[in-house]
């Protein structure tokens, strides 16, 4: 089974930058989604195994980025602008992905987590 290992995140100030990593065996479809205390896991944003293509969910849209090493291996979640409702624990995943309007679905390869916080 693909392994994707993830690095990280922490405390960050709103208003501040963190970075997510997530490295695998090779070049997938990789999906970040993030779960907060007491809510749904919701998609966060996606990359195409290529690099070509990508989305994000509407509540990061400007302040996220998402981007790939020259080995396509890894994929960073760039986190700028942070707000108190990024904090949750964030997943990398191998992701199935059609079109760009169609949802990521995660296949079911998961990184392990790592936790974010936001705050003073």
């Amino acid at each position: 089974q693909l392994q994707l290992v993830q690095s990280g995140g922490g405390l960050g100030q709103p208003g501040g930058s963190l970075r997510l990593s997530c490295t695998a065996s090779g070049r997938f479809n990789i999906g970040w989604f993030r779960q907060a205390p007491g809510k749904e896991r919701e998609e966060v944003a996606c990359i195409s195994s290529t690099g070509g293509s990508t989305k994000f969910t509407d509540s990061v849209e400007g302040r996220f980025t998402i981007s790939r090493d020259t080995t396509g291996n890894t994929v960073y979640l760039q986190m700028n602008s942070l707000k108190s409702e990024d904090t949750g624990t964030y997943y990398c995943a191998a992701v199935r992905w059609i079109t760009v309007q169609s949802p990521c679905i995660p296949n079911g390869s998961w990184g392990q987590g790592t936790q974010v916080t936001v705050s003073s």
